[in-house]
């Protein structure tokens, strides 16, 4: 069975059988022993008395007590009352009277019973099932005890015996019963395994259903949850869930690939164009070096854009060193150093806020952060003012060190502060006519922090911008 109905139907029928099973074989056994013991207990009862009366006419009556009508009277009275058949013999194993309340046991007169029944007997107690060596055709249950007198003579032997039949009666009636209540329990069980099976299948189906969906591109698609609780609501909130992150990862693709387009189409038909009206003679041959130049420009703009794309790519794709020990500002001020040029070409004032005594080791990838370094700085550097001030700073709290790198410039406005991370993002007005920039150097940062469990924020008022990120020291 391959459906969830199957299995489950197939596994309750199963657990009922099967306890049905155990408890009717054990029911039946305890049942067995009780009535076997009960049955030992009344025939021995019966023997008793009659072994008692028989010795008690004995001795008043003589030797041929049991051929007398009293007593075989009492006997037949006693057999009759108790359902049972009563052998009287004497200490050789001859049989002199049998009675019954229900049988014709004429036949059984003068009938030998076999020496390992007689030895038996008057070793004690005879009790078990036996046919009395084919006297009976059936087997039944037998009890026997000698009859003696107080001296402890050996006088006789009585054998009181009942039907199997009695027995084998409970045993069929008890299966009757456990069949009965069996078919009931498992045909509810049935309708129950239905009713749940098609509740906690159905959503499996829609999940399923909407999962074929999504394989054909259709990405809106969702799951009615409803209101379970369950493990399968869970499910289908999971695969709800896991649509929406689905669908956004498919929205930024289209988006960056949008993007990407447009950052080389920009610079490739600019190039193009300039080149094609040099070559065709549109440009005046006075003119050609100034084109020339921007042609120059916007190549190394697209081979800057190529590498900050390989950058990303060996960033997303996890592919960096492993974490070590370094000086935080030691980084910093090399980052700072290898932009000199830049600093000295804007005019601007270096405030540098780091600790001069000792170093402040942290823990990380040491060229990332560097990259991390020098795109905050080259960034501050870029959309500063003329002759603003450049701030650095490094702070010491807890387990975490906190950097922060400041310019003086345009203020960001709020609704754009959160922007600034994303792919290809570029603020309007002044930072709009960035021509070296691709758009990619700040997402870079905040990818790089990120794979190092970091966090880095933004804040810009009254033309004073912030970047400030975090590292674990050492």
């Amino acid at each position: 069975m391959k459906t969830m109905y199957g299995r489950q139907f197939a596994t309750m029928v199963s657990m009922v059988l099967l306890s049905f099973l155990m408890l009717g074989a054990s029911f039946a056994t305890l049942s067995y022993q009780y009535t076997i013991r009960e049955k030992k207990d009344t025939l021995g009862r019966n023997a008793k008395y009659i072994a008692q009366f028989t010795s008690d006419s004995v001795r008043s009556g003589g030797e041929l007590v049991w051929q007398t009508q009293a007593f075989q009277s009492y006997l037949s009275s006693v057999a009759l009352v108790s359902d049972s058949h009563i052998i009287v013999a004497t200490p050789e194993g001859i049989i002199v009277y049998a009675a019954s309340g229900d049988a014709d046991l004429s036949g059984f007169q003068y009938a030998a019973l076999s020496q390992a029944t007689v030895d038996d007997i008057v070793g004690g107690t005879c009790t078990g099932m036996t046919t009395l060596g084919g006297l009976y055709s059936e087997p039944r249950y037998l009890v026997g005890l000698p009859i003696t007198n107080a001296g402890g003579y050996l006088q006789g032997l009585v054998l009181v015996s009942s039907s199997a039949s009695n027995i084998s009666g409970v045993w069929h009636d008890l299966f009757g019963i456990l069949l009965v209540t069996a078919l009931a329990v498992v045909l509810i069980a049935a309708i129950i395994s239905s009713v749940t099976s098609m509740r906690q299948s159905q959503p499996i189906k829609e999940i399923a259903a909407a999962a074929r969906q999504f394989g054909l591109g259709q990405l809106d698609v969702r799951v009615d949850v409803g209101p379970r609780r369950d493990e399968v609501g869970e499910l289908a909130e999971a695969f709800n869930a896991m649509a929406d992150s689905l669908s956004k990862s498919e929205q930024r693709r289209s988006e960056f690939i949008a993007n990407v387009s447009h950052e080389l189409k920009t610079p490739m038909t600019t190039i193009a164009g300039f080149a094609d009206g040099i070559l065709d003679g549109t440009i005046p041959p006075d003119q050609e070096r100034h084109y020339l130049q921007i042609i120059s420009s916007e190549t190394r703009r697209l081979s800057r854009l190529v590498r900050s794309m390989l950058d990303l790519s060996r960033l997303q794709s996890d592919e960096r060193a492993a974490q070590q020990q370094f000086d935080i500002c030691e980084t910093l001020v090399r980052a700072l150093v290898s932009l000199e040029r830049k600093v000295n070409a804007k005019h601007l004032e270096v405030n540098a806020q780091l600790p001069e005594d000792e170093p402040i080791p942290v823990w990380g990838d040491q060229d990332a952060i560097t990259q991390v370094c020098y795109n905050l700085l080259d960034n501050a550097i870029k959309f500063s003012q003329e002759g603003g001030v450049l701030g650095l700073s490094v702070t010491v709290k807890g387990p975490k060190a906190t950097v922060t790198i400041s310019n003086q410039g345009e203020t960001i406005p709020p609704e754009e502060q959160s922007l600034i991370f994303d792919r290809f993002h570029k603020t309007d007005h002044s930072r709009s006519a960035d021509r070296d920039g691709v758009g990619l150097g700040l997402y870079i940062v905040k990818t790089i922090l990120n794979s190092h469990k970091e966090n880095i924020t933004c804040t810009s008022e009254d033309g004073v911008t912030k970047f400030i990120f975090t590292m674990t020291r050492a």
